[in-house]
This record gives structure tokens, sequence and C-alpha cells, in this order.
């Protein structure tokens, strides 16, 4: 299954290239959940819930997914989980960008002595959002990662059992801001965690030990990879975490970027895709959107029908003027493909 937020924070289930409402559900969810719980309530709920969700959404009628406005599929999570430095190729490269890049902050080429690292939850925007850009004039890079939404809670997993605590899966895009300070402080400025467009649940993603995804930066390939390059794979990752942390439903594990990461600018045109995709879309380029954030328009269309080249894409912009986004310097539109399985 397929569950996303979107509009005006509505639950919807993905069935082809609609989206159908089951909001209501979502209501009722929330308002028997305790307000002091650590949890998202749906991710939560999503065991208890998933029949009659699958129900709702066969009754509800359908909306394409062309005309809704995609939030971040987790509406709370808990905390962001991020794992630096967890592809061998993207350390060297980092080590080389050292002796090229000015202002680079330290970093470990170790993820076990680095640690993960956590990014801020208000950070965290949809597809369809927007990503302000604070400091245009610092180098800005993107990242995409293969991201884990953590389904139960759990301390101290074995790596042997770890699957069993994850809710689902997303694509995400972890933007950086590149200096001296702190990795969390400059990964966690407000928009700079983008999560989509959808959560997958874990039993239609069978190997996420074998997800190939790319990204593009104006249709110019950036980044290609397998998560089976992971240095710590996802049951590590939840079994080194959990050391530290205990994990709650509606946790966000971003697992790390591969090589390839490079700066983007006002103008370019940004797409994360896992390979091969199975439901993407070309973004119109409306101005009158851009002060709603991210829009599909009128020739999104299933990549079902696309040549293999085809990907989502996202477009950096000009400034914003919207007072929902009261930000200096550029925007950021990017979505990312489903994860759905053959």
């Amino acid at each position: 299954m397929k569950l996303c937020r979107y509009d005006d924070d509505r639950l919807g289930v993905v069935i082809g290239d609609q989206v159908h409402d089951v909001t209501q559900a979502q209501t009722e969810i929330r308002n028997s959940t305790p307000y002091t719980a650590k949890v998202d309530p749906v991710v939560a709920a999503l065991p208890q819930w998933r029949s009659k969700l699958e129900a709702m959404a066969k009754s509800a009628p359908g909306k394409p997914i062309s005309q809704v406005k995609l939030l971040s599929p987790v509406a709370k999570p808990p905390k962001i989980l991020a794992a630096p430095t967890n592809y061998a190729k993207h350390i060297e490269e980092m080590q080389k960008f050292r002796d090229t890049v000015p202002g680079l902050a330290r970093f470990s080429p170790d993820i076990e002595k680095a640690g993960i690292f956590l990014k801020s939850n208000t950070s965290l925007v949809g597809p369809s959002e927007g990503i302000p850009m604070r400091f245009p004039d610092r180098r800005n890079d993107h990242e995409a990662e293969l991201c884990v939404i953590i389904g139960k809670q759990g301390s101290d997993i074995p790596k042997e059992k770890a699957y069993e605590y994850i809710a689902g899966y997303s694509l995400g895009l972890d933007m950086t801001a590149r200096g001296q300070e702190d990795r969390s402080f400059r990964k966690s400025i407000d928009g700079y965690t983008v999560l989509g467009p959808w959560m997958i649940t874990a039993d239609e993603l069978p190997n996420p030990a074998d997800v190939p995804f790319v990204l593009h930066v104006n249709q110019e390939k950036r980044q290609e990879s397998n998560t089976s390059f992971l240095i710590f794979d996802i049951p590590k990752l939840i079994e080194f975490a959990s050391k530290f942390y205990t994990l709650y439903p509606g946790d966000v594990y971003y697992t790390g970027t591969p090589e390839g990461v490079g700066p983007v600018k006002p103008g370019d045109t940004v797409s994360v895709a896992e390979v091969p995709q199975r439901v993407g879309g070309i973004i119109a380029s409306d101005p009158e959107t851009l002060s709603e954030g991210f829009s599909f328009g009128d020739t999104a269309i299933s990549a079902l029908s696309l040549p293999e080249a085809s990907r989502a894409m996202s477009r950096i912009c000009p400034p914003m003027t919207s007072e929902r986004i009261p930000r200096q310097g550029s925007v950021a539109r990017w979505r990312a493909s489903s994860l759905t399985p053959e």
C-alpha cells in the first residue's frame, strides 16, 4: 500500500495514478492518540488500520495525482535520523572536496566513529512544498537517499530483527549547505529535508537491500547507485541507532547518499527516482503556482507510458514571495518517484 498526505493535510491511498481520500481514518486515529505519545499517530496505527484503509480507498473516489499538492507522507516524525558517509565512493569524493572546496567542515570517514546525526523536524517538507535556500551565496548540495520509516517502538534492536520494526520506505533529498558549522546545523535549514512522494509499506518492497536510484540535475545524471553499496545496511543502521535512541513509530531514517553529490543553483531542475521508475511525472513550470509550492500541472503523466529515461522532476526557482515561505534567495522544487515493486 502507498500512503500519502496531500493538500490541506489530507490522507490518501495511492492506487495507480489516483489518490483516494481516507482522511476520516486519519481524524479518528489522531483523536484516539494521546497528545503525549512519542509517535506519528497514523504510522503507529497502521497495523490495526491497514485493512480499513484499503476498504475505504476502494469506495472513495479517486483524484489524479497531478491535481494534488503532495506533503511529507509522515506528518509528525518523533525524530529524523540520518547516516553520514555510508557509501565508500561518497567518502572518496568528500575527501577530494576537502582539498578543492574551501570552508568544508571536518568529517570522519568512519560511520561508526562519526555516528549518525539528527535533523530538525521543522526542516521536513513534502515534494510540493518547495525548498527555500537561505544561503544562496554558499554551496548548497543535493543528496539523494532511500529513507526508512520506523513502524514499531524498540531499543537495542538486533540487526537480525530490524526489518520487524520497519513500517515502510520513501525517497528523500537531504539538502546540505556547505560550511564549517556542525553537520546537523547546516542540514536542518527549513525545507532541507524532503520526503516523498509517499510511503510504500514494507511488504511491497521485498528487497530494500537492492534498490537502484538516480538523481538528475537539468537532465544531467549526477547520482546513480544502489542500496546494495551501503556500508551499514538497513538492519545495521537500525541496530546502531537503537543502541543510543529508542526508535518510535514515525521516525524517519535517511540511510546515506552515494557519490555524485554536487551543487544546485537557481533555475536548476532536480529529479530523484527509483530505477526503473514506476510512477512519476513531468512537472509544469507555472510561475503562478510558485507561491503555493510545488505543482505538477497539466503535464504530469504516468511514467509507465514514458521512456526509460523518464523521471520525476523538481525545479530550483527564483525567490518566492509567498508569506508562507518568507525567505531571501532561491527555492528548490523537488519530487521523487514512487517505490513500487514490479
